[in-house]
């Protein structure tokens, strides 16, 4: 006799996977945290097996858990699929985008606003990381699409753009001509860090952090009082701040490919048209700083 499952169950389950937390899972699906766990209790109820585990820095996947989502997934975005074919192509249904935090304003900003209005029934949810987080993110399937920065050399995932990498002060700083050069990032785990560290290594000119990990209003404001440099796409940089001239004595530092990375799961037309924005944002004339 066959069985059938339940796609709500199941998009029940993503969501607290991807969340870790059923608390966080009942405000993107609109139920409340009584409903959440009942369906989950349903769904290992049917399956036989907890899928579902709370440690201390939240839930976790089971082994069962484990295995039922990579299926789920492809299940879930065939669903939404097929009802938008159904309702006449409409693209619909939740969307999950990782975008850098420097290309969020500069690049996207616009035209994110122009796809939310023009595809009012998708559900658009932003995480806004370093490119080397977003690219964990979409591996752990907790995000659909992600745009990241890769060198160019070594990139992987369909290039958007080419950009340079370049050294950023405040107008006129002085912050270049210190020694050791202060130099503040927007996160340890910025892509750029490891070729900054390594060009100013090769070039023997001596440096120390003074700031991370506070974001990039932090970073930019630092920059700002002439207290350290940075380092950024060139068209990234803003009006009121400098590219260092290369007769400052600074390394040169490689250039970067802006890449588009898109879960295998990700599929259907509210997928198809944010990666057509994406694109088409990327293509348009950016000014350089």
């Amino acid at each position: 006799m066959a069985r059938n499952l339940d796609i709500a169950l199941l998009r029940t389950f993503a969501t607290v996977a991807d969340q870790r937390s059923m608390t966080r899972a009942s405000e993107r699906l609109h139920l409340t945290q009584g409903a959440i766990s009942q369906q989950i209790a349903r769904l290992e109820g049917m399956v036989g097996d907890a899928l579902l585990l709370r440690d201390p820095r939240g839930l976790r996947l089971t082994p069962a858990g484990e295995r039922l989502l990579r299926r789920v997934r492809p299940l879930i975005a065939a669903n939404d699929e097929i009802w938008s074919e159904i309702e006449g192509g409409v693209a619909s249904g939740p969307v999950r985008l990782g975008l850098p935090f420097d290309l969020v304003g500069p690049c996207f900003a616009s035209a994110l606003k122009d796809y939310c209005e023009a595809f009012p029934r998708i559900d658009l949810s932003l995480t806004c990381a370093s490119s080397p987080d977003l690219l964990d993110l979409i591996g752990e399937g907790r995000i659909d699409i992600a745009v990241v920065e890769e060198e160019a050399g070594s990139a992987s995932g369909e290039t958007l753009a080419i950009d340079r990498l370049v050294w950023v002060s405040a107008r006129a700083g002085q912050a270049p001509l210190r020694s050791p050069m202060p130099i503040s990032l927007v996160a340890e785990t910025c892509v750029f860090r490891p070729a900054v560290l390594a060009a100013l290594a090769q070039a023997e000119r001596a440096s120390r952090m003074v700031f991370e990990n506070g974001g990039l209003d932090a970073t930019r404001t630092m920059v700002r009082m002439d207290m350290a440099v940075s380092a950024w796409l060139a068209t990234t940089v803003p009006a009121d701040l400098d590219i260092v001239a290369p007769d400052a004595g600074l390394p040169p530092l490689p250039s970067y490919a802006i890449t588009l990375h898109r879960a295998d799961s990700a599929r259907g037309a509210a997928f198809d048209e944010l990666v057509r924005t994406l694109r088409e944002a990327m293509a348009r004339p950016r000014l350089a700083a």
